[in-house]
């Protein structure tokens, strides 16, 4: 059976210095409030529109357009929690 070749070893390697690189499995302070907000603010805005939407004048002329808008704040709210570690 024949034999398998060793690979060499580089002897230059040296680790990173604990400053040189970003701590990755923290993230910011402002992803939970700003997911939260996006969530809750979407889910608001389409509640809302349902309820009420007769009754605002903004609202009743955005039509359809108001679950647009809620569905992209939530969207929004659901992206940002992709950061969130």
């Amino acid at each position: 059976m024949p034999k398998s070749r060793s690979r060499r070893k580089d002897d230059d390697y040296t680790p990173p210095e604990r400053g040189e690189f970003k701590d990755s499995t923290v993230s910011g302070r402002w992803v939970v409030p700003t997911m939260i907000t996006l969530l809750v603010v979407g889910l608001v805005w389409i509640v809302v529109y349902y309820l009420v939407g007769d009754d605002i004048p903004v609202v009743q002329d955005l039509g359809g357009w108001n679950l647009l808008i809620g569905m992209g704040l939530i969207t929004g709210g659901f992206m940002t929690a992709t950061r969130w570690k």
